[in-house]
């Protein structure tokens, strides 16, 4: 069993482990068996920090719509003690855009913000969430392969203060203990922030965005915001969908190499997104390689700087076994020399954020 310290997430009263065991995978690459193994293993090994959301699994579909939270539920009750053991988080989805299986509209209103949270904790077989995060922001911002702010596409029904204010009513009828965003822009943080701080509502305690080798997008400012309004971050994907293990470095995403079980090789749908340019492999080629230049694994690396990195409160970690999920706690405590982390700057200087 590991010995994790833990992080207070923001001005909460959180205190979540460094590692933080994401499983989106539940019920679509890894079945309920599976999962409830890695559950076990994952808090034998001293992992008190899980994370969800209403729309997995993913790739998101009809079928597998609230599978995940479903999977963790029967894991509680079928292991008496475990849900006091753990911070559980998970999220309320933003906008169905394209998902009209999620809600109907194309807004997230209050009624369906309170909807969301009833549905979630009847799924998790629980009384309380203790994190429940916004997915994405109703605003159309850059996310999920985006690259730029289009105000013309902007039409936003419900005001940051709306959302505000339902999730108030939740923390007031104790379904909820506090509150996060995710893939938010630094706009999104301090609005979320200033408003709370106006009106006496519950103030952001995290927010999970992307960040690892190849998205590294979180120092382009929005780490100044976290830090200066403390909020914490939960680093999502650090090993870039797989990008950054080396598994992609021979065959390529498409080759006949390319292991079919894995995400990028099964599903189409994240080959089209940012995890499938071909730049973000060019860039995780580079930083796999400068791995094994210094006696590591791509793995080690990719999860070390986020591991040791101060932007980081929580780092996600997203398996589909057991051995995954030990390689990904082994790998904590590697130090990163001074010399290898200005060796990983200079290859983000010449290939910037490629998955961002």
């Amino acid at each position: 069993m590991n010995s994790f310290p833990r992080a207070t997430l923001g001005q909460s009263d959180l205190h979540v482990t460094p590692i933080c065991l994401g499983t989106m995978t539940f019920g679509e690459q890894v079945n309920e068996t599976d999962a409830h193994t890695v559950l076990s293993r994952s808090l034998e090994r001293g992992v008190t920090f899980i994370d969800t959301a209403e729309m997995y699994s993913v790739p998101a579909r009809a079928e597998t719509f609230g599978a995940t939270e479903t999977i963790i539920g029967n894991w509680f009750a079928r292991n008496p003690g475990a849900r006091d053991k753990l911070v559980l988080a998970t999220k309320v989805a933003g906008p169905s855009r394209g998902m009209p299986w999620v809600r109907a509209g194309g807004g997230m209103t209050a009624a369906d913000i309170t909807a969301s949270c009833h549905a979630s904790l009847k799924r998790l077989q629980t009384e309380v969430i203790d994190l429940y995060q916004i997915h994405w922001p109703e605003r159309h911002v850059p996310a999920f392969g985006m690259v730029y702010f289009d105000p013309t596409k902007d039409n936003s029904v419900t005001s940051i203060h709306e959302q505000l204010e339902a999730l108030g009513q939740l923390v007031k009828a104790g379904k909820i203990r506090h509150i996060g965003l995710s893939n938010e822009t630094p706009y999104g943080v301090h609005e979320f922030t200033r408003l709370a701080e106006q009106h006496g509502l519950p103030r952001v305690a995290s927010v999970q965005n992307p960040y690892c080798l190849v998205n590294r997008t979180v120092d382009n400012g929005l780490d100044e915001s976290l830090h200066r309004l403390n909020v914490g971050l939960l680093a999502y994907s650090p090993l870039g969908f797989g990008l950054l293990t080396g598994k992609y470095d021979e065959s390529g995403i498409d080759g006949p190499g390319t292991p079919r079980d894995a995400r990028i090789g099964k599903f189409e749908s994240v080959r089209k997104q940012r995890w499938g340019r071909p730049e973000a492999l060019t860039a995780a080629r580079r930083y796999n390689a400068l791995a094994h230049e210094h006696g590591l694994t791509p793995t080690q690396l990719a999860l070390a700087f986020c591991y040791t990195n101060w932007r980081v409160a929580s780092t996600i970690i997203g398996v589909t076994s057991v051995a995954q999920l030990d390689e990904c706690l082994d790998a904590w405590g590697t130090v990163l020399s001074p010399e290898l982390l200005a060796a990983v700057d200079k290859v983000r200087w010449e290939m910037r954020d490629p998955a961002l």
